[in-house]
C-alpha cells in the first residue's frame, strides 16, 4: 500500500508527527507503508518500528536517519507520540475513519 491509501486519521498519527521533527524519519515510516496490505497491518508495523528505533544507539540511528538525528529527547519523544497516537486511531473503527479517495 501506499501512504496516499491512509486514511486522514492514520496519515496524521504517523506521518504527519514523524514530519514535524524529521523527514528522515518520515521517510521510514512512508517506506514500511510500501511492505503493508492494510492500515492494520501499517498501524501494527508502526507501532513495531517506533519501538524499535527507541532501542537503537547511535549508530544505528546515524545509519537509519541518514546522518542527521534529531535531538535524542525530541526523537524520543515524537516516537512514544506515535505510539500514543496509534492507540488512539485503533478506538476508531475502520469504516468511520476518512478517505481521501
Amino acid at each position: 500500500m501506499d501512504t496516499d491509501d491512509l486514511s486522514t486519521e492514520v496519515y496524521a498519527a504517523i506521518i504527519a508527527e514523524a514530519e514535524k521533527l524529521s523527514h528522515d524519519l518520515t521517510l521510514q515510516f512512508g517506506v514500511l507503508s510500501y511492505d503493508c496490505e492494510n492500515e492494520g497491518e501499517f498501524l501494527k508495523k508502526s507501532r513495531q518500528l517506533a519501538k524499535e528505533i527507541k532501542g537503537c544507539d547511535e549508530y544505528e540511528l546515524e545509519d537509519l536517519l541518514f546522518g542527521n538525528v534529531p535531538e535524542m529527547e525530541q526523537l524520543m519523544d515524537t516516537l512514544n507520540q506515535i505510539i500514543s497516537n496509534i492507540e488512539e486511531v485503533k478506538k476508531i473503527p475502520p469504516k468511520k475513519r476518512h478517505y481521501d479517495f
